[in-house]
């Protein structure tokens, strides 16, 4: 634990990292970049661009400034953290380079008013909190379904909407980056809400790309399957997605990191009737929402469901022949879909018909994970009873 002295300073300092927070985050990426070029193998340059990557960072060290005394309040987060971690195959080697990088950014930003007794305390306290990240993650390698980026052949690429597509792939043993390991698809214990990692190495950028898609299904019969919505709106080029969606075919190869995340269903209400389950989804954010309402109706069929999604037209609809299919065998459905080209808006006015007390599972765009999230904070849903993900990183978006 950090001695009481560093707890001191760097408790006095939150004031600093609230106002100089992504400053110094965008500085310290900045120069990491510079220094470790081959790190942008691993950050999502895209969330760089947008600056979610420093606003992420920014909360997440404000966060461990504000707890360094009691870490473990911060454990749910940290979790979801290094889940991320894990499937990016982020290892204990990649913590001293943050470390020399973040505290430089600090003495950098903050200039003379960085003096030697703060450097040294964030030193302390950034040691204390990598090494809270760091044992966390090895418990995660060690249960891995498999080590590093295995490859897989792709057997059916198909249409999910128009902007969406859906991939079902299979295992090539003798190609994993491991030879040894040996993976039996049909042994896998997928969790609805998970999501895979896909490494790829477009040809319009000078490195490697990693990018995280989530399961639509838990079912192994016919392989891993996983959506891609083609990102090219506002002005952006999804490098990834538009990889995906042009390059890769039926028959080709690509490599994946083992399913990982903490979006799952609570275990202990899928069998009660009492509370409803309410799944809320926008454009491709229908994926884990689809393989949780998959779950659920094999669980459980009697538990009340209300389905709740958004999207821009009928072309945008995705999956939508198969949520009505499974849909069809639940006994008691609300079924709500907004298309927002014809002024179907889903907004706080509408939320508050939703019943209290109900076990909700909210993904998509940052805007909508924000709208959505403030509006059922709003009416007094409580904390625990909200469950999200968002397709950005984990703590540029908190429940307060």
């Amino acid at each position: 634990m950090a001695s009481p002295k560093t707890i001191e300073i760097v408790t006095a300092t939150v004031p600093v990292l609230e106002e100089h927070g992504t400053a110094i985050t965008t500085v310290f990426y900045q120069n990491m970049f510079n220094k470790h070029p081959e790190l942008l193998d691993i950050f999502n340059e895209t969330n760089q661009k947008l600056g979610r990557q420093q606003t992420a960072l920014a909360t997440t060290v404000l966060a461990a400034a504000k707890h360094l005394e009691k870490l473990e309040t911060l454990l749910p987060q940290v979790t979801q953290i290094s889940h991320k971690h894990r499937a990016l195959q982020i290892l204990p080697e990649h913590y001293p380079i943050v470390g020399e990088h973040l505290i430089g950014a600090i003495k950098e930003v903050l200039g003379e008013a960085a003096n030697d007794d703060i450097i040294d305390a964030w030193t302390e306290a950034y040691d204390e909190i990598a090494d809270v990240f760091i044992q966390l993650e090895k418990n995660m390698y060690e249960q891995e379904m498999w080590e590093g980026f295995a490859a897989f052949k792709v057997v059916e690429k198909s249409a999910a909407a128009t902007d969406i597509a859906a991939f079902t792939v299979v295992l090539v043993n003798d190609d994993s980056e491991n030879n040894e390991q040996t993976i039996d698809l049909s042994k896998l214990n997928l969790t609805a809400g998970q999501y895979i990692t896909v490494k790829t190495d477009p040809k319009d950028s000078d490195h490697a790309a990693l990018r995280h898609y989530s399961l639509y299904s838990t079912s192994t019969d016919k392989g891993i399957q996983f959506a891609v919505r083609r990102d090219n709106r506002n002005e952006h080029y999804g490098l990834v997605s538009n990889h995906l969606h042009d390059e890769v075919e039926a028959g080709d190869t690509i490599l994946l990191s083992a399913p990982a995340g903490d979006f799952a269903l609570n275990q202990e209400l899928i069998n009660q009737n009492d509370i409803p389950l309410v799944l809320m989804s926008a454009g491709v954010g229908v994926t884990p929402i689809l393989s949780m309402l998959e779950a659920q109706v094999k669980a459980n069929p009697k538990r009340p469901i209300i389905w709740v999604y958004a999207c821009q037209n009928q072309a945008h609809h995705a999956f939508e022949t198969q949520v009505n299919e499974l849909l069809a065998t639940a006994e008691n459905v609300e079924k709500h879909i907004f298309y927002f080209d014809s002024n179907q808006i889903l907004n706080e006015a509408w939320l508050a018909k939703l019943p209290q007390p109900a076990d909700i599972y909210v993904c998509g765009s940052m805007p909508f994970m924000e709208s959505m999230i403030d509006g059922l904070m709003t009416l007094d849903h409580g904390v625990d009873s909200v469950h999200y993900e968002p397709f950005g990183p984990k703590m540029s978006l908190e429940l307060s």
